[in-house]
């Protein structure tokens, strides 16, 4: 367990990657230790629409899709300060992702692609997958996605090990960027070269 003596920025905490990386699982476990609300985008998503994704995606198609997640992303960043999953595609969207640079702490956790094969391969419940080779569709979101993905805040790398260990490095990893702010301000504000 990581000590948590460092300040925790007050910001929502928004992890970002691909379906599979365990956004979820994650989230849960950190915001329990950081002490947060948790929110999942997707069931959000969800209860804004009143049905699953898998049917908005089938009715309505993946646009539908995208522009409700679009609204709902705005409004849960407009909220107090949370531990937030968002969705796989949220971060792609330009508007989502210019909000969460300017409210949120946005932490990527990259996963390789057999991690996420093993993971998304349990269910079948994801619109992406249905029907088609799930290795090459995650293969063309890592490339399509991985860039984007990047632009996070804080990077953080997934596996097959213990979730506690992941939720240990990205509160070390907030804990690193809220000292460099906190001395970035110190400098600005005293007028010290870098």
């Amino acid at each position: 367990m990581t000590d948590n003596t460092d300040p925790i920025p007050d910001r929502t905490i928004m992890l970002v990657g691909l379906m599979g990386a365990g956004k979820s699982a994650i989230g849960r476990r950190l915001a329990a230790r950081l002490g947060r609300g948790f929110i999942d985008a997707d069931h959000e998503v969800e209860k804004a629409a009143g049905c699953p994704i898998e049917d908005i995606f089938a009715l309505h198609g993946e646009q539908a899709f995208r522009d409700g997640e679009r609204r709902v992303m705005a409004r849960l960043l407009s909220e107090a300060p949370c531990v937030l999953a968002a969705g796989g595609g949220a971060f792609m969207d330009p508007e989502t992702r210019l909000l969460s640079h300017e409210k949120t702490i946005s932490v990527w956790l990259r996963a390789d692609l057999e991690v996420l094969l093993a993971r998304v391969s349990r269910r079948d419940n994801r619109p992406l997958l249905k029907g088609s080779d799930k290795r090459e569709v995650l293969e063309n979101l890592m490339a399509e996605r991985d860039p984007i993905y990047a632009q996070a805040d804080i990077v953080v790398q997934t596996g097959n090990g213990p979730h506690d260990a992941v939720v240990d490095k990205v509160i070390e990893e907030l804990g690193r960027l809220q000292r460099e702010s906190s001395k970035e301000a110190e400098r600005l504000a005293t007028g010290s070269p870098r």
